[in-house]
């Protein structure tokens, strides 16, 4: 009776650091990586106890980890040394919302499966690692067919050396696609529907029609899971986009999740779970996805990733010691960011209105370098379009600007001088729309928006700049159920 759970990466295209303060709006693009949670009993019959056994398996890392479970107060008791607090806090919080909301005749079916003790294995796509250091090895080149040549969930090399305090490097290589948010939601979402606290789709079903009442439910249980995990209450717009998918995103009140925080010392922990699920989530969440004909791709520059935190922590220290001119920036950011928006707005309109004008248009624009693409029309309905293109455009060259500006005045690398250079090279490349490094900022994956078949173009310019193309694509889906563990396919 295994249930398997997937969840997916996130670039999150505008709105890096306004995103944490409301109202202001972040663009997250939900992608083809996903995370996988493989949940099933530990034992085939059911045994009377008050501590559950969880072994919780990552065959990527090598590791695997035991614990017992104390079905009384949910706290978890460890017997390895490596252990991982998202997964923990996953388990934790998603028993104590079963127990908090299924009425007292559920009950007895689920102190039955839980006797049955856990075994959980987590997967995260290649595509959340960075693996340039195995293909290097290998003689391979540094093109995506040497990444699609690996073989699936490929065991993950850590990092050799000491840690680059300046640029921040996690201990795995990453790519930033946000594998912590993606792993807890794929986590408690297994968890809540092997549990039967919520009926989730399966991949394969059109999930225009899933009950959004159960997708809230896994995004309160995840969002108070990772944020505690993480020790801090961020802004939550990966854990949104692991369960949603690709959306217009507004921040929820922090107040939500540090009350809970509080609460854990003095109450019981299905109790806290039961006042974060009856809470009032302020959140907002508009459908968007990129117009038709356009690719996201990534580029990788191998210089390793960023810590987001320390960055984040810089840029409020400015905001506190020069609030005037830091507010003035972000305003401005702010505007860019809405222009961008706007724009990709329009240019799906165009698209519904009139396919073949819209069509047209991006196919002979991915042929050419931007600033040719002006003359290559003459109808005013391809003048309009190729004017939403180049207004796109103009936004991201602010948007990065501005985004440079508060690097600088925070004294951190948000758009360092190496991306800059790459990403200037990427926006004057055949076919591509724009191009910034997303989130945060720093040394992660750059991303660009391509039209039409030009990627290949793309693709090509980065590996003679060694910078390696990943295989990750937008996909708008968010959180689901899969037919069987993906180790099958």
């Amino acid at each position: 009776m295994a249930v398997v759970a997937s969840a997916p990466g996130k670039v999150l295209m505008t709105g890096g650091y306004l995103v944490l303060e409301r109202p202001n709006a972040g663009i997250v693009l939900s992608t083809n990586a996903r995370f996988y949670a493989v949940l099933k009993p530990l034992y085939d019959e059911v045994v009377e106890v008050e501590w559950m056994a969880v072994k919780v398996n990552s065959p990527q890392m090598s590791r695997e980890t035991t614990y017992k479970m104390s079905l009384k107060d949910f706290t978890l008791d460890c017997s390895s040394e490596s252990r991982n607090p998202f997964v923990e806090y996953a388990v934790q919080y998603s028993i104590a919302a079963a127990y908090a909301t299924l009425g007292k005749n559920k009950r007895t079916k689920l102190h039955k499966l839980l006797s049955q003790g856990m075994d959980i294995t987590i997967l995260g796509c290649n595509d959340f690692y960075s693996y340039r250091n195995q293909i290097e090895a290998r003689g391979l080149p540094l093109v995506p067919e040497s990444l699609a040549a690996l073989p699936p969930f490929i065991s993950i090399t850590f990092n050799a050396g000491e840690s680059n305090v300046e640029n921040c490097k996690p201990e795995v290589a990453k790519t930033g696609l946000g594998s912590s948010a993606a792993m807890t939601t794929a986590v408690v979402a297994a968890l809540l529907h092997y549990l039967g606290v919520v009926d989730l789709p399966y991949s394969s079903k059109d999930q225009k029609s899933e009950n959004s009442s159960d997708l809230d439910f896994v995004h309160m249980i995840a969002q108070t899971a990772h944020c505690i995990a993480q020790g801090k209450v961020g802004s939550g717009f990966d854990v949104s986009s692991a369960v949603y998918g690709s959306h217009r995103y507004v921040r929820f009140s922090p107040k939500i999740i540090s009350l809970a925080q509080e609460a854990v010392c003095t109450k019981p922990l299905d109790e806290v779970i039961g006042e974060v699920l009856k809470a009032k989530w302020d959140h907002e969440r508009t459908k968007f996805s990129l117009p038709p004909l356009m690719n996201l791709i990534l580029g990788e520059p191998g210089s390793g990733g960023s810590s987001t935190p320390s960055m984040v922590g810089a840029v409020k220290k400015w905001q506190k010691t020069d609030p005037e001119n830091s507010k003035e920036t972000w305003n401005k950011l702010s505007e860019a960011n809405s222009a961008l928006e706007a724009h990709f707005n329009l240019l799906s309109k165009l698209a519904a209105e009139n396919w073949d004008s819209y069509k047209s248009v991006i196919d002979i624009c991915s042929m050419y370098k931007s600033e040719k693409w002006k003359g290559q029309f003459s109808e005013a309905s391809h003048v309009e379009l190729v004017k939403a293109l180049l207004g796109a455009r103009e936004a991201m060259l602010k948007i990065r600007c501005h985004m440079r500006q508060m690097g600088e005045a925070a004294g951190i690398p948000i758009e360092p001088e190496s991306q800059t250079r790459l990403l200037d090279v990427t926006m004057d490349t055949e076919g591509v729309l724009l191009a910034g490094v997303p989130g945060a900022g720093g040394f992660d994956a750059v991303f660009a928006i391509t039209l039409s078949d030009s990627s290949t173009s793309l693709t090509k310019t980065w590996s003679s700049h060694n910078v390696l193309a990943l295989l990750v694509r937008e996909d708008p889906r968010g959180v689901s159920l899969e037919s069987d563990d993906p180790r099958a396919k």
